[in-house]
């Protein structure tokens, strides 16, 4: 049964996480993409700075997110999926951030995810095509990584998912690791078998493929099982903007800027029954904070909306999908 979730960066807070869990549950959200990478944000790593948060052992990582664990409970909110902190490979920042960041980050992000009984963590693939020269050879690099942490996660029972990114070159934003569903569905599926499991799945980013003009339906369809977890946002095909689905139009008759259409006949093609899960963050600043319940609120009804799109018998609806 297809559920509706969305981010709890901007929402649920270390002092007081009961309070924020309980918020998504009464804006209509069943579930959450916890936001792991808040507490590295990317901007200190790409500066080739770090905090001492993932110093902590893991006992006291524990400690820490336990209210986290018990208010996500007692709202009725599951946590399915999880960002691990990104970039888990800066390409200057030399051997002693990598390797903090390849043993200790990624490692202890996945103990969290496992006390948070969250079946899914998603990463960043490295983007090193540019400094390596090929695609393949930064899928190699990728898979070094995956590999290194295969074995923990065959242990802890979670899933490890790549998503598709974009790069920026000379100013202009290109396709990064991942955007090749046809690669991805065949190296995911070489990956699982050479571990005996079914250790690596797909994230599927709707702001990153309108960035690059990815085909969503023949992404999502050559995908197909594989697919595990989104990030369903939407931008005016220039920036990463992570904003509402419908809020950018090529048009003024209003023509979607991204493809909607596609997205949905897509996940209807392969079955999908798992989480809507918006990534949708940076609308909860951008708006009053006067008006959080009421944005979320609308998040969440669009997720609904999307739910009826993919009903094998759906309601007609004004929008033509």
């Amino acid at each position: 049964m297809i559920s509706i979730g969305v981010q709890t960066k901007n929402v649920v807070y270390d002092s007081d996480p009961a309070a924020g869990y309980e918020m998504l549950k009464k804006a209509g959200f069943s579930c959450a993409d916890f936001s792991l990478n808040s507490y590295l944000p990317n901007f200190s790593l790409y500066q080739l700075e770090r905090n001492d948060f993932f110093d902590r052992s893991e006992a006291e990582l524990e400690q820490h997110f336990l209210p986290h664990k018990k208010g996500a409970e007692a709202a009725g909110i599951v946590i399915n999926q999880m960002h691990m902190p990104y970039p888990v490979y800066v390409p200057n920042g030399g051997t002693v951030l990598n390797e903090y960041l390849w043993n200790i980050v990624a490692r202890k992000s996945m103990y969290i995810c496992a006390f948070f009984q969250c079946p899914y963590i998603v990463v960043h693939g490295f983007k090193l095509a540019y400094n390596l020269g090929s695609e393949e050879m930064e899928w190699a690099q990728t898979e070094k990584f995956l590999d290194s942490l295969a074995p923990l996660a065959k242990e802890l029972h979670i899933m490890v998912c790549v998503e598709n990114l974009y790069n920026s070159i000379g100013g202009h934003l290109v396709e990064g690791p991942c955007c090749n569903a046809g690669k991805m569905a065949e190296r995911i599926d070489r990956f699982n078998a050479r571990h005996r499991g079914e250790l690596l799945g797909f994230c599927f980013d709707t702001g990153h493929a309108n960035l690059v003009g990815s085909d969503f339906e023949s992404f999502l369809t050559t995908l197909g099982h594989r697919l595990k977890v989104l990030h369903i946002h939407d931008n005016d095909g220039v920036g990463d903007l992570h904003q509402i689905p419908f809020t950018f139009t090529k048009t003024r008759e209003n023509t979607a800027s991204t493809d909607w259409s596609g997205f949905i006949k897509g996940l209807k093609r392969i079955h999908f029954d798992r989480v809507l899960s918006f990534e949708t963050a940076p609308v909860l600043s951008s708006f009053p904070q006067e008006m959080k319940e009421q944005v979320l609120r609308f998040i969440a009804d669009t997720g609904g909306y999307f739910c009826k799109c993919l009903s094998p018998f759906p309601e007609k609806t004004g929008q033509s999908l």
